[in-house]
Formats: structure tokens, C-alpha cells, sequence
């Protein structure tokens, strides 16, 4: 079933930018990497952000996060790349980004929006981030078997309930700096470059978060992430407030249905990016 998903989405879910580009961008992970919003649309997040600025400066040449579905685990994620469809589109990356791991840690996590509370069993969380090291490290593995000449980076990810009570932070912030702490370590032990977001939203970011009941960030917060990923790639590079998009959220049916009808998904206003959505459910999760 995964590999015919992924067969719909790639039809729609790649995109040609530039012939004289040189990097071919492969965007793994989760619904950050697909750009879920905080009202459950689907717009331009950081992959996107990237894929454009990297157009702009004239060394994309093809762009893809069929790979990228909401709610994905870093089982979901490294199942995904095992598919014969994966990795046919992965071979040719020069550039992959993956976004896995806080959805292992979050979906053990109990919020009450309206409270400000949050709950977890310190049990659960701790197997969860065990997971999570074991497999984030061997994703990077296979990604690096399948195209050994792409470089790696891996997705940090942000404090994600900036919203509850300031006497619940700390203790869901010492797990989330664990799960930080995990994906900066098995990058840097298997050839991988570690992006961090965490210091740049800070605990209290709810301008860049402002759902209390959603963890997704406005196109700002999109922007603070692709800008960290420049900040490794090329400190030389980075986007600008006046570079972003104007919003053309759409819901997960109006991408499908857009894909069905017309064999793509106008989902985007972006200059030359109207051709690469990709998804299976949308989840309250990252």
C-alpha cells in the first residue's frame, strides 16, 4: 500500500525547476516537511522555502517531497525509503533533508489546550526516544547507501507547546532536548549535518506557533527553519520576509481531489513551484 501511495504522489509531488541546476532535493520526514500549517492545511513550508531560494540562485534543477507525509514516525520514514518507488527517486539526490522524530516522542504526549497542561509517562517517552535513535540512524545509513554522494542534514525541530502553563515546560523540555540531543548525535556519528531550530524559537514562541491545540508554525516560523538549514548549507543564502509566498493553504481532499482531476496539485503560489505536494492523512502530530 505504501509503494502505490507513493506512486500517486510522485506523479504530482516532484518538480524539473531548472536544467542548469546542479542540486537534486529530496525532502524526507514528517508534516513539517510537507508544510502543514496550524489550522490543518497544507501550504509552503521550509522544504519549500528552500527548493524556491535555491531556484532562485540558480542551482536546483529538481525538487521532490513525495517522501514528506504528516504524522510520519522514524519507523514510517525509513519503511517509506525501503520502497522500490523511494528508491528510484532518491538515487539521483545531491541534497536530502529529513524531518523524523518528534512524532516518536509527541504521540506518547497528553495536551490540554484549554488548561495548559500536558502529561506523559516518563516510560513510554524514554522507549520512544530509544526508537528513535535506532532508527534515525539507520535512515541516514540507507539514504547514504542509495545515493552516496547527496549530502545529509537533519532536521532539528522546536519547542513545540509554548502555549501551557509555564510550570509544565521544563519537564516536556527535558524530553524534547533529549530527542535534540539524539538526532544532533546520530547525525554527527553517521555523516550527517544536525540543523538546530530550538534556540531561534525559544520556549515562548507562540507568534510562530499560535494554535495552542496544533504544533504547526506559521510560514515565519517555516522561514526561521529554512534559514537554519541555510545557516549549514551556505551562510550566504537565506530568505527573506519579503521572499515568502502569499497563503494558498489547501485541505489534504483539495490536494487529492486537485491531483485526481488534473493529474497535478496547484498548490502554491510561488513562482515555478505549483507541482509537488504530497500526503496521506492529516494528524494533529508533527
Amino acid at each position: 500500500m505504501l509503494g502505490t501511495l507513493i506512486i500517486l504522489f510522485i506523479s504530482f509531488g516532484s518538480i524539473t525547476v531548472d536544467a542548469k541546476g546542479t542540486e537534486v532535493y529530496i525532502a524526507l520526514g514528517d508534516s513539517l516537511a510537507a508544510g502543514q500549517t496550524p489550522n490543518r492545511a497544507i501550504d509552503t513550508g521550509y522544504t519549500d522555502l528552500i527548493a524556491q531560494k535555491l531556484t532562485t540562485t540558480g542551482q536546483l534543477a529538481f525538487y521532490s517531497k513525495a517522501l514528506a507525509f504528516p504524522g510520519y514516525t522514524t519507523a514510517d520514514v525509513l519503511e517509506s525509503i525501503q520502497t522500490d518507488e523511494a528508491k528510484e527517486l532518491l538515487k539521483k539526490a545531491t541534497l536530502v533533508t529529513i524531518s523524523a522524530g518528534a512524532n516518536d516522542l509527541l504521540q506518547m504526549v497528553q495536551v490540554n489546550s484549554t488548561s495548559g497542561s500536558v502529561a506523559y509517562q516518563q516510560i513510554s517517552a524514554d522507549f520512544a526516544l530509544n526508537n528513535t535513535r535506532k532508527n534515525i540512524a539507520q535512515i541516514i545509513k540507507e539514504v547514504q547507501v542509495l545515493t552516496p554522494k547527496a549530502k545529509i542534514y537533519v532536521m532539528g525541530y522546536y519547542f513545540a507547546y509554548p502555549h501551557v502553563r509555564e510550570s509544565q515546560k521544563s519537564g516536556i523540555k527535558k524530553e524534547l532536548d533529549r530527542l535534540q540531543l539524539i538526532l544532533k548525535k546520530q547525525s554527527e556519528a553517521n555523516g550527517a549535518t544536525y540543523v538546530s531550530v530550538e534556540e531561534t524559537f525559544g520556549v515562548n514562541a507562540t507568534t510562530l506557533l499560535p494554535n495552542p491545540a496544533d504544533v504547526h508554525p506559521t510560514m515565519e516560523g517555516y522561514r526561521i527553519m529554512a534559514n537554519a538549514f541555510f545557516s549549514q548549507y551556505n551562510k550566504g543564502i537565506f530568505v527573506t520576509q519579503s521572499e515568502l509566498p502569499a497563503p494558498n493553504p489547501l485541505s489534504f481532499e483539495q490536494i487529492l481531489n486537485a491531483s485526481k482531476e488534473e493529474g497535478k496539485s496547484p498548490v502554491t503560489k510561488a513562482e515555478g513551484m505549483d507541482n509537488y505536494y504530497s500526503l496521506t492523512e492529516l494528524k494533529p502530530l508533527i
